[in-house]
């Protein structure tokens, strides 16, 4: 009589089982890099050069994920950084943490909202990241908590003591001065890592609200009647994005980096500017107090008319001071090296005439 026997399933394809599944559960648990205000100007170009490098296991979270974020293979976390809850979901399994969330404005009325998030946010992040086993944390700030001056004769680096009293006037860089504080105190400690950025103004292609170029778009619309007494300091955001990326690889706990490429005088920008539109730059050239008194006037009345100003006091205010930077210590120790600032300069141009001038 023939005796038959059940087939067995061959063991390779068991082992080839196991090993599939050990690798879902490897990928599963390998930690996680954290974007907050991953969708913004210097966010976009963040995201893109880490996705480059090829980074993996990405969460970008912002209070809208658009869908290049998801076609990109990329975590999209919609919430609030003010949230507590929202903050919680965002550092779960995560080691990295990018913290560039915010806001940009020069109204006093934001006053309040840029507070909470810039500090009371912040404070939530750092928090909820000491809590969950972050180890690292690169943190937006701006050049402005440190690096301005009411001339031009000198040229501060990360040492220059904090123009608090210069800085309190406004409100964007009072909150972003504290920030810095909130984050210090919040996430130190032995295994903990946080490294402060400082970048100058952002300039180039990308910035979809205007939050940083809208300097170039008002001197291209010829909304920019005077030349101030100012200085500036700007890099590109490309360029500000590769440092970031360099800071969470070896920039020093509990340090800052100033980024800046150029620190050219006003009159001096808007010459490059003239050259590269065709838009002749303002030939007027006001002392400072006449500048910002007039300014004032000038809202002043529209405000009493509830109508919107053609000025804004506050930038004209700031554009009598010099915001003039030394990058070495970025330069010696992140390897940052900007490109030209004409090369900034041409392509925020193209950008901005392309999308926001027909």
């Amino acid at each position: 009589m023939a005796i038959t026997t059940k087939k067995r399933a061959p063991r390779k394809s068991a082992k080839k089982s196991a090993s599939k599944k050990s690798r879902t559960l490897a990928k599963q648990a390998e930690p996680k890099i954290l974007i907050t205000g991953g969708t913004g100007f210097l966010g976009i170009h963040l995201v893109g050069q880490l996705v480059e490098s090829g980074a993996k296991n990405l969460r970008v979270m912002a209070t809208s994920i658009p869908d290049w974020i998801r076609e990109m293979g990329i975590e999209g976390l919609e919430g609030s950084i003010t949230n507590v809850d929202d903050v919680a979901r965002a550092v779960e399994d995560v080691k990295e943490v990018y913290h560039l969330a915010g806001k940009v404005s020069r109204e006093r009325d934001d006053a309040r909202q840029m507070n909470d998030i810039h500090v009371n946010g912040t404070r939530l992040l750092c928090e909820a990241a000491k809590a969950g086993g972050v180890k690292s944390i690169v943190l937006a700030s701006t050049s402005g908590t440190i690096a301005v001056t009411e001339n031009g004769d000198v040229m501060p680096d990360e040492t220059w003591p904090p123009p608090v009293d210069i800085i309190s006037r406004w409100p964007y860089y009072a909150s972003k001065f504290y920030q810095e504080r909130v984050a210090l105190e919040h996430f130190s400690g032995r295994g903990l890592r946080l490294v402060i950025m400082n970048p100058s103004l952002l300039l180039g292609p990308g910035d979809e609200r205007l939050s940083s170029t809208k300097v170039v778009l008002d001197f291209m619309a010829r909304k920019i009647n005077a030349v101030p007494s100012g200085g500036l300091s700007f890099v590109d955001a490309r360029d500000a994005a590769r440092a970031f990326i360099a800071a969470m690889r070896k920039g020093k706990a509990g340090e800052r980096y100033l980024l800046g490429s150029a620190n050219w005088t006003f009159k001096k920008f808007f010459g490059r500017l003239e050259r590269l539109t065709k838009t002749p730059a303002p030939l007027l050239s006001l002392p400072k107090k006449i500048t910002v008194a007039g300014a004032q006037f000038v809202d002043s009345l529209f405000r009493q008319w509830n109508m919107a100003s053609p000025v804004e006091p506050e930038a004209v205010e700031m554009a009598e001071y010099f915001w003039y930077l030394d990058n070495s210590k970025a330069s010696n120790e992140l390897d940052f090296d900007p490109r030209d600032p004409a090369e900034t300069l041409q392509a925020t141009v193209a950008y901005v005439r392309e999308n926001f001038l027909h």
